[in-house]
């Protein structure tokens, strides 16, 4: 398959598990979050040394998940996602998005071969935002300038 193609077959999943969702209601990943959620998605946030988030119970880890999780979003330093894709072969997850706006994001060579070797399907980069439908106009517009730029996923 294809990045697009992967990308599609994450989204068409409904239980995700959202990894390093912050305790702040202010920070990128609690939108990011909040935006699954208004999307239809059954977000369950996995972070340590947190009860809930946005009224949701959370894990502190993904193998801990249940009813367990199809797919898994990571949103976490590279060093954690090396320890969170495993923890994902344990619990069962193969469809693995490593969260990218700017910078290295969630991505990380190791955990991204470890994926592969182990047959997950991983996104290695990329921001949900821009392929979510009907969401805000600047994710949509930041996937245009990417078509324009030649650097949307195909």
């Amino acid at each position: 398959m294809n990045a697009y193609q992967d990308i599609e077959d994450f989204l068409g999943r409904k239980r995700l598990a959202v990894v390093g969702v912050s305790r702040d209601p202010k920070d990128f990943t609690r939108a990011m979050f909040r935006e699954l959620l208004r999307c239809g998605y059954d977000a369950v946030p996995v972070t340590p040394h947190v009860a809930e988030v946005e009224g949701r119970r959370t894990f502190a880890h993904v193998q801990d998940v249940t009813p367990p999780a199809e797919g898994a979003l990571l949103m976490t330093k590279p060093a954690v996602t090396d320890q969170v894709v495993r923890d994902c072969a344990q619990a069962g997850i193969r469809s693995i998005w490593m969260y990218r706006a700017a910078g290295a994001g969630a991505v990380s060579p190791d955990a991204v071969g470890f994926c592969r070797k182990h047959d997950a399907r991983v996104i290695a980069g990329e921001c949900p935002f821009m392929f979510l439908k009907d969401t805000a106009w600047p994710h949509r517009v930041h996937g245009f300038c990417r078509k324009l730029l030649g650097r949307y996923p195909r």
